[in-house]
């Protein structure tokens, strides 16, 4: 029966591995906020399910959804894709999913953030906030609470004691509002079982969840990192980026090695409508056992970013699927999954 322990991971030998290592399974959830989505939900469907399936040619797949769902769910993902019926306000796998850790012998944990809808972008999340420490449950394994409000696409980790992540949604005035750095660094070290934070400013211009970290600044392996770059002179991001590639070269990992840094340049800025910019980064990728899954957004930079990040991950397929009707909600591929690592 699973736990919810008094001490903490770090304490208990638990740390969260990188996302290159061997996985257990990929987590998704089907699109379902219909007052987000409008009338694009069907075209969300349609790409959710292409992406679930061709990660299941590779590694299993578990896609949460909703009840009332489930048969239309069913049809669209055929049966390499196991479904899991879940109560859920949205489809947002890496930011409600737990995040998972492991501790080197075999164990198994997961630790969960509170969740409140992005500093609170909407007010239905309730059945979100609940459902990292639900999972945990069904699978019988402990539940570590983090005090404090973050996502899991907030973080990002290389395995070897490193974690980097953005001022924009750490400091978030409807998230963490009475906290400093050191309170946010010690929490994420227990947690996390980290040794060094490495702390950005900002992610990309008109990010509805503040600007998370997993659009600008990736690990690729160990001491390697890949950073996102104005790929046009027009980009609005282009200062915030450069001052990314600044600091993060004047940077250190945890084992005090400098980092390799590999640049992405990004596709074309577009605006929605409402003026806001759309939210579409290459390093929104999901890597998979065997395969890594790149974003495509119908732009001319699609090809040479998926040659980029094949290039640094040599002994996986790059599958590249079309993401332009999901970026218009602000993620893509890795936004959309959460793997459970594999233990021995």
């Amino acid at each position: 029966m699973n736990t919810t322990p008094h001490t903490t991971p770090a304490e208990d030998g638990f740390y969260m591995p990188p996302d290159w290592g061997r996985h257990e399974r990929c987590w998704m959830a089907w699109p379902c906020r219909l007052g987000a989505w409008g009338e694009e939900i069907d075209l969300a469907c349609l790409a959710t399910a292409s992406l679930a399936r061709a990660i299941a040619k590779y590694e299993p797949v578990t896609m949460l959804v909703p009840q009332a769902l489930i048969p239309v769910a069913r049809l669209q993902l055929g049966s390499l894709v196991t479904i899991w019926e879940a109560e859920l306000d949205d489809s947002w796998s890496r930011d409600i999913a737990p995040s998972f850790l492991i501790n080197g012998e075999g164990g198994l944990a997961g630790a969960v953030f509170d969740f409140n809808a992005w500093g609170n972008k909407y007010r239905d999340y309730h059945n979100d906030a609940k459902l990292g420490a639900w999972m945990l449950e069904e699978l019988d394994l402990p539940c570590y609470h983090v005090p404090m409000t973050l996502e899991g696409g907030s973080i990002h980790v290389d395995g070897s004691g490193t974690l980097i992540t953005t001022e924009s949604v750490a400091f978030n005035s409807d998230r963490n509002p009475t906290m400093d750095n050191r309170q946010i660094e010690e929490r994420l070290a227990m947690y996390f079982g980290i040794r060094k934070v490495i702390w950005l400013p900002d992610g990309l211009i008109g990010d509805k969840a503040d600007g998370q970290v997993n659009k600008v600044a990736r690990f690729v392996s160990p001491g390697r990192m890949m950073c996102a770059v104005a790929g046009h002179g027009n980009d609005p991001n282009g200062d915030r980026l450069s001052d990314n590639l600044r600091r993060l070269k004047a940077e250190r990992d945890a084992l005090g090695r400098p980092l390799e840094l590999l640049e992405m340049p990004l596709p074309e800025p577009l605006r929605e409508q409402n003026g806001r910019y759309l939210t579409r980064s290459y390093l929104d990728f999901y890597l998979g056992t065997g395969a890594v899954y790149v974003p495509a957004f119908d732009d001319a930079a699609d090809e040479s970013a998926a040659r980029l990040i094949g290039d640094a991950f040599p002994d996986r397929e790059v599958v590249q699927l079309d993401m332009a009707d999901i970026a218009h909600r602000g993620g893509a591929i890795q936004c959309m999954t959460q793997q459970q690592p594999k233990v021995s």
